[in-house]
């Protein structure tokens, strides 16, 4: 009984630990750079419909300015 019990709360701090995850700013940074190929200019945290996203300012190899956002809970890059 006691196994069952550790086992059950074991999973369910490893179901909810990715809730809590967040992507940090040098995270976010790298993968705005890695998605554009250029040199991260500006790194600031927003909210949009209450979801939490980093804006990440790059400027690209032809001297262009991007805006990339990425995605503060699942790293998804927009």
């Amino acid at each position: 009984m006691k196994f069952t019990l550790a086992l059950i709360a074991a999973l369910l701090l490893g179901v909810s630990v990715p809730v809590w995850a967040e992507v940090s700013r040098d995270a976010a940074a790298s993968l705005a750079q890695q998605a554009s190929g250029g040199r991260v200019l500006a790194v600031e945290k927003l909210e949009r419909q209450g979801q939490i996203f980093w804006r990440v300012k790059v400027l690209t190899a032809a001297g262009e300015v991007r805006v990339v956002l990425v995605d503060a809970a699942s790293g998804r890059v927009r």
